[in-house]
């Protein structure tokens, strides 16, 4: 079956049917089987009406299903601090902020409380691969774009919170209720899906003045981001360091949705590398900050100092037709991995 590929998910059957069936009631979007009268309806229908849009690859109830028995099995997973398992459920970047969770928190990860969610499910043909489905949910109070791949088995692939309520996207969806997924390389939007992530690792880097400036908007995840590199480094000069923060867009996937209006609505991740060295006498030691000491006990290292984080963003991007700045509306990330000496 599409939905339940891995067959030790029914040894908690018992207890994720319990919790998910309230998500699974209402998850947004249209029952994807006809009712009685539809299909009476149906097969009276003249010789002349437009035929029933064939069903696509995953259709509206899988994925409310698929979502549903991931939240109940999270939950379960938190509770028990089992790591091992809970990497089961999930990949690409929300794999490593997965396993963050459970590490930086001694196996006592936060567990979440989640609202009813919409679903946005691209309408694949059937046979496609690497088919994925997005979600717009309240987890923990805050709206949260989440984003569930197929290969195989169904995974979380990436989750990014909305920055404010204003933010919640008018997705464009068919009669049916389905989505329209845009390819990578989808011309009719002003920063076409391939191309976001290193636009906006330019943007975070280099702010006003780099090439990439004016696509995307300013704001605390772009422009901002590069004035505190360019503090960050001209303070750690002063002190006798070097620094440097460099963003990546490394091989995470891309996942891009029609908007209303004809933009699209983009969901990425980007990762985040800072070193600190330190360039005079052994006895400038430097500071090891709190969100790493999960992994670094001491309080400072003598040598160097290397940061990684994974940051998912959601950017709404407008239509070619009228170009204008692209905005961030999404961020969720965390420190990922330190090092030093």
């Amino acid at each position: 079956m599409r939905v339940h590929g891995r067959r030790k998910a029914l040894a908690l059957a018992a207890v994720l049917l319990a919790g998910a069936s309230g998500c699974s009631g209402s998850a947004g979007g249209p029952s994807a089987g006809p009712s009685t009268s539809a299909a009476a309806a149906s097969a009276n229908a003249s010789p002349s009406a437009s035929p029933a849009p064939a069903e696509p690859e995953v259709t509206l109830d899988e994925a409310g299903e698929v979502f549903s028995t991931f939240v109940a099995t999270d939950d379960v997973l938190r509770a028990s601090g089992d790591l091992r398992l809970a990497m089961e459920y999930v990949r690409d970047a929300e794999a490593r902020l997965t396993a963050v969770a459970y590490l930086s928190s001694g196996g006592r990860p936060p567990r979440h409380t989640w609202g009813t969610p919409t679903l946005y499910v691209p309408r694949f043909p059937q046979g496609a691969s690497s088919a994925w489905f997005s979600v717009l949910a309240d987890r923990d109070g805050e709206l949260t774009m989440l984003t569930f791949a197929r290969n195989g088995d169904w995974r979380l692939s990436a989750a990014a919170r909305l920055l404010d309520a204003e933010s919640r996207p008018s997705i464009e969806l068919d009669a049916q209720g389905y989505a329209t997924a845009i390819a990578d390389d989808d011309r009719s939007v002003t920063i076409r899906p391939q191309l976001i992530g290193p636009l906006h690792a330019t943007v975070a880097e280099t702010g006003t003045d780099g090439v990439a400036a004016g696509l995307l908007a300013d704001g605390p995840h772009t422009t901002e981001v590069a004035r505190e590199i360019t503090e960050a480094r001209e303070k750690a000069k002063k002190n006798g360091f070097s620094y440097d923060s460099i963003f990546q867009a490394g091989d995470f996937p891309v996942y891009g949705l029609r908007t209303a209006g004809g933009g699209a609505l983009i969901q990425y991740s980007l990762s985040r590398t800072t070193t600190t060295t330190t360039k005079t006498a052994e006895d400038d030691y430097i500071p090891v900050p709190e969100s790493a000491r999960w992994s670094i006990s001491a309080p400072v290292v003598r040598r160097n100092l290397r940061l990684t984080e994974i940051n998912t963003y959601v950017t709404a991007v407008p239509p070619a037709r009228a170009p204008a700045a692209a905005k961030v509306i999404g961020h969720s990330g965390a420190l990922t991995k330190a090092t030093g000496q």
